[in-house]
């Protein structure tokens, strides 16, 4: 064990807790930024058919579409800039600056007069929520205990779409001629989401710091207090807490971008090989089919741009209960079964429904309710993916990886997606969008076999014993090998 390697009992603390009011501040507080990203992408996919009429913005279907792609790119580098930061200087300071950034993206797209003003707007609204990504994951798993961790963050993944309902109803209420109509309604939208994330700043003061992370600097009395005050709140609601007397190595110094690198590429390659196939399927998946989610329902099937937000509402609950029913399965089945199975199952069925909407069997509603189907697994898929790159990898590069797998997968699946799928609707031909689910589910199908085949049995195991801290590695500085 090297020198600077230190022992404490705060891991097996946390990870001892009852599930307690406490737990769902903090999944609540934390949690929104998904429910902000859902917001975001259902806004924007439910006026894409608004804001290519010439009194609002005057866009194309290509427009849209890139556009999409823009947000995609700012959250790539903002999980990049900000997630090596969270590493150094901590999970709580750059969640508030993360915060603040979509904040000031979406206010600011309310305002948009031209298409380069608009995705200016929504590259910095996509930076913001980049950085999301990586604080947030981070301090969500170091909070939550290691029995429900799996349960607790693919409910979380899920709420995405709590948000994608919220922005289809926004779009619905606001986009109607008897409330403000489509000219004003599109930017009234944004402004809400921009006032609901100052409302999500002042409650989110209050989590505190990761107390595992103040541990891996060297702060230990702080994350002494920490501890012990949230053991006091849960003690005084759940009855006395059992005594803990071991201890665990704890993590140091964020190591440096290369050995970052050194260690997903040699002592972890396995894990990253797996982590990235499924960040890249779903991503593709996902953003490819839901930035364009309005063109289809509008060019294809001839619903009204103003109703489109009503076709958002069963495809949003599918999502949202994916992972709330299937995540306890994560846990008690196991990471690798369940990750394969519905990654599988997701594919299966976009390919199927593809092959229906290219014979021009389906119409609006019928649309609807496959891509219902399709992404009530999908969904849960999607969001074990964010569970894998956080936990399997050591807490002192926990936030670097999680940025760096969600910029490699969305840089390779959901940027390409949305400027692809655009492109296919604007063709105006049923097969050539077909072309393009099938695409999508030949990827995911892909992933889901190698997680079977390479995941990490992580369920129910504290984050020290899926991947020991980067002290515990030999005194000349080589990392051990594990795959």
């Amino acid at each position: 064990m090297a020198p600077h390697a230190m022992r404490s009992d705060i891991p097996l603390r946390l990870d001892r807790l009852p599930w307690s009011r406490w737990h769902w501040r903090v999944v609540l507080a934390l949690g929104i930024a998904w429910v902000l990203d859902g917001l975001e992408v259902t806004m924007v996919g439910s006026i894409g058919g608004v804001i290519e009429r010439e009194d609002t913005l005057g866009l194309t279907a290509s427009q849209v579409g890139w556009a999409g792609s823009v947000y995609v790119a700012g959250a790539v580098l903002g999980a990049l800039a900000f997630g090596r930061m969270t590493d150094r200087l901590g999970r709580k300071r750059l969640f508030l600056l993360t915060l603040a950034v979509y904040m000031a993206g979406t206010l600011a797209t309310a305002f948009s007069t031209d298409f380069v003003f608009f995705v200016v707007c929504r590259f910095i609204t996509g930076l913001g929520i980049g950085g999301e990504y990586a604080a947030i994951n981070s301090a969500i798993d170091e909070l939550i205990p290691a029995r429900v961790r799996g349960r607790v963050n693919l409910a979380i993944n899920g709420s995405f779409w709590l948000g994608a309902a919220l922005g289809a109803a926004l779009s619905l209420l606001l986009l109607d001629e008897r409330v403000l109509g489509p000219v004003w309604g599109w930017r009234a939208a944004f402004l809400a989401g921009g006032v609901m994330a100052v409302a999500i700043l002042l409650v989110r003061r209050h989590v505190p710091e990761s107390p595992r992370w103040l541990a891996a600097h060297g702060r230990l009395d702080e994350a002494h207090r920490i501890v012990q005050a949230i053991e006091e709140e849960v003690a005084r609601e759940r009855g006395p807490l059992p005594a803990v007397t071991d201890r665990v190595v704890v993590a140091g110094a964020a190591p440096s971008l290369a050995g970052v690198a050194r260690i997903l590429l040699h002592r972890y390659r396995r894990r990253t090989a797996v982590v990235l196939a499924l960040m890249v399927s779903q991503a593709f998946f996902y953003n490819a089919i839901f930035f364009t989610y309005s063109l289809v329902l509008t060019r294809f099937h001839h619903v009204a741009e103003e109703k489109v937000g009503l076709y958002v509402f069963p495809f949003a609950l599918a999502n949202v209960l994916g992972p709330l029913l299937l995540g306890p399965l994560f846990d008690r089945i196991g990471r690798r079964r369940m990750i394969a199975s519905t990654y599988t199952a997701a594919g299966l069925a976009l390919a199927i429904t593809g092959w229906a909407f290219a014979q021009g069997w389906l119409d609006a509603r019928s649309q609807a309710w496959c891509w219902s189907a399709v992404f009530f697994l999908a969904s849960a898929a999607a969001s074990s993916a964010y569970l894998t790159a956080s936990e399997i990898f050591p807490l002192e590069m926990r936030a670097i990886a999680i940025a760096v797998f969600y910029a490699a997968g969305t840089g390779l699946g959901g940027f390409v997606g949305p400027a692809l799928f655009g492109g296919l609707i604007g063709t105006g031909s049923h097969a050539a969008v077909a072309v393009g689910y099938a695409v999508a589910a030949a990827l995911m199908i892909v992933a889901g076999g190698c997680a079977l085949r390479y995941g990490v049995d992580a369920e129910r195991k504290s984050l020290e014993d899926i991947a020991p801290p980067l002290a515990m590695d030999a005194d000349d500085g080589q990392p051990t090998k594990r795959r």
